[in-house]
């Protein structure tokens, strides 16, 4: 009888100890997850980590709806923060980095279909140089499909590695003016390639004009709660199925995992 009355004990306990536990330290630290994705292949390597095989695309898209997520834009994220707003546990973020031409083709019609907004960041001089990257024309067809474009540099450069002031300016305001310039109203976004950033990067950004930027697992607020211009994200990978999306969806993922210096 003693024995049962210590195990009941003990699991009592062990009850209030992980609801204080979810309650007081892990509820509190939840963030909206942004995810990132990159290019959209038939047959991606398996090795490959910014390609995703459209088929798993729709599979990830079909397990947000089927599961009642709400999918908001990456403004509604950011104005939200800005006021204060609580955020469901069940939202999240779409993002696509650098404008390839499959982006258009596999998972434009996938967003399409479920009505899921999508911000995409544009390296702009690279827009239609080559047949692997967006036209114009397709940048304006999406717009009009609750698909958003942020600036990602003119050339896709690595930020912390130019010395040049003007040519850092350049690449960070000539890629807003130049989206601009095409799409006829404002850009809000940016993200910084391959994530890395500077603080005289991160000014230049604001006083160009971009509501907020992007980065990976790189900065110092992985809540994404004060720093508007350090936006950690969470990579999405073909290897990503039910088990590991659902992680990545938590709102939790980014505890879990080093911050990496941002330069």
């Amino acid at each position: 009888m003693k024995k049962v009355k210590k195990y009941f004990i003990a699991v009592i306990g062990a009850i209030i100890a992980g609801s204080c536990f979810y309650l007081f330290w892990l509820c509190p630290r939840y963030t909206v997850p942004i995810l990132m994705y990159h290019s959209f292949e038939n047959a991606p390597a398996k090795d490959n980590l910014v390609t995703i095989s459209p088929d798993h695309f729709e599979q990830q898209m079909a397990f947000l709806r089927k599961n009642g997520y709400h999918v908001i834009s990456l403004d509604e994220l950011v104005n939200g923060l800005k006021y204060g707003r609580k955020f469901s546990h069940n939202t999240v973020v779409i993002t696509i980095d650098d404008g390839y031409q499959n982006n258009y083709t596999y998972a434009y019609p996938i967003l399409k279909k479920y009505g899921f907004p999508a911000t995409i960041f544009l390296a702009t001089n690279l827009m239609e140089s080559k047949d692997m990257y967006l036209t114009w024309t397709e940048i304006k067809e999406m717009s009009q499909n609750n698909i958003y474009f942020g600036g990602h540099t003119k050339n896709h450069v690595y930020l912390p590695s130019i010395m040049d002031k003007d040519v850092l300016w350049d690449e960070i305001a000539g890629s807003k003016e130049m989206i601009e310039k095409h799409m006829g109203h404002s850009v809000g976004y940016f993200c910084y390639p391959t994530g890395g950033f500077t603080e005289e990067v991160k000014n230049l950004v604001k006083k160009a004009g971009y509501k907020g930027a992007c980065t990976t697992n790189r900065g110092s607020d992985f809540l994404n709660r004060q720093e508007f211009y350090e936006l950690n994200r969470v990579s999405v990978r073909n290897a990503d199925y039910s088990l590991s999306f659902w992680a990545k969806l938590s709102g939790y993922y980014n505890l879990f995992r080093k911050l990496r210096p941002a330069s």
